[in-house]
C-alpha cells in the first residue's frame, strides 16, 4: 500500500473515529462534559487501537495529537466570544501545522514508527497491552489533561485581558518555533542525512521542536489559568512537560547515539530543550 493509499485509510479510519465518538458522546449522560469527553476519548482511541491492531501498524494512532484536541476545543465552546475565538485559533493553528507535518514525514503503512518497534522488542508477548496503554491510551490522557484547564476556562464568563493575550502569543509563537526547527530539520535530512544537525534553531537546542510544542501547552495554561484563578490543573501542562523530558528525549537521543557517535560531543555544547546561544552552556561548565 502506497502512501496515497495509506493516507486515505488513515483518513477513512479517522473519520468513522470521529463520527461514531459523536454518536457515544451523544448517548452517554453523566451530567458533565469533561467526564463525557473523557470516556468519548477512551472510546476513540481503543476503536483507533483495534484498526492499528487490524493494520498492523500502530502508527494510525499518531495523528491523534494533533487531530483530537481540534475535535474536542470545538466540543468544550459555549458560547463564541473573544476569548473561546482566541483558544480555537491556537489550537487550531497548531493543530493543522502539525497533521501537515506529519502528513509531510509519513511513508505509508508497511513502516512504522521506530519508537513502536523498540517497544515492541522490549515487550514482546506484552506488546498488546504495552501498545494499548503505553502507546494509545497514555498519550490520549496526557492530551486530555493538559485540555482541562482550557474546559474550565471557557466555562467561566470573562473578557479577553493582557495575561490571555500573553499566553495566546506563547502558543502561537511555539508553533512557529516548532516549524522552523521542523523544515530545518526536512532539509537538514535531505542535504546532510548523516550528520548531526547543528544549524539554525538546532544550533541552540537539541530539541527545539519538542521544546516549541512543551511552550504551546503552556500557552494555554497560561490563558486559562488567568481566566480561572485556577492552578489546581497544573498538573496536565507538568505531565506534558514530563513527558518530552523522561521519555521522548532520552529515547531520541539513544537513539542518535546509536547512530551517531558525535552525537555525545553535540550534547556537551548543546542545550536540551530551552534554545540559548553555546556562551550560555559554556559559562555553565566553567562554573
Amino acid at each position: 500500500m502506497n502512501k496515497q493509499k495509506s493516507l486515505f485509510l488513515i483518513l477513512t479510519i479517522y473519520l468513522a473515529t470521529i463520527i461514531l465518538s459523536f454518536l457515544v458522546f451523544n448517548t452517554i449522560s453523566t451530567n458533565h462534559m469533561l467526564l463525557d469527553v473523557f470516556i468519548t476519548s477512551t472510546f476513540a482511541t481503543f476503536f483507533i487501537f483495534i484498526m492499528s491492531t487490524v493494520f498492523k501498524n500502530s502508527s494510525i494512532y499518531d495523528a491523534y495529537w494533533s487531530v483530537a484536541p481540534m475535535v474536542i476545543i470545538l466540543v468544550f465552546v459555549d458560547t463564541i466570544n473573544a476569548v473561546s475565538i482566541l483558544f480555537v485559533f491556537a489550537i487550531y493553528f497548531w493543530g493543522i501545522r502539525l497533521t501537515r507535518n506529519w502528513v509531510l514525514t509519513f511513508k505509508d503503512l508497511s513502516v512504522q514508527d521506530w519508537r513502536y518497534d523498540h517497544y515492541l522488542s522490549k515487550a514482546k508477548k506484552l506488546w498488546p497491552l504495552v501498545n494499548f496503554f503505553g502507546i494509545h491510551l497514555m498519550p490520549t490522557y496526557v492530551v486530555l489533561a493538559a485540555l482541562t484547564p482550557v474546559y474550565f476556562a471557557l466555562q467561566s464568563s470573562s473578557e479577553v485581558t493582557l495575561f490571555v493575550i500573553f499566553g495566546f502569543f506563547i502558543s502561537i509563537a511555539a508553533t512557529m518555533l516548532q516549524t522552523i526547527s521542523d523544515r530545518q530539520m526536512h532539509q537538514h535530512l535531505v542535504t546532510t542525512p548523516n550528520k548531526v544537525i547543528n544549524t539554525g534553531l538546532w544550533k541552540y537546542s537539541r530539541h527545539p521542536n519538542y521544546f516549541g510544542e512543551i511552550m504551546f501547552w503552556v500557552g494555554l495554561f497560561v490563558m486559562s489559568v488567568s481566566i480561572t484563578q485556577d492552578i489546581r490543573w497544573s498538573f496536565g501542562p507538568i505531565v506534558m512537560i514530563l513527558l518530552f523530558v523522561f521519555i521522548s528525549v532520552p529515547l531520541m537521543e539513544q537513539r542518535q547515539i546509536k547512530r551517531r557517535p558525535e552525537y555525545v560531543d553535540y550534547q556537551s555544547t548543546t542545550r536540551m530543550l530551552i534554545p540559548l546561544p553555546k556562551e550560555f552552556n559554556r559559562n555553565k561548565r566553567e562554573a
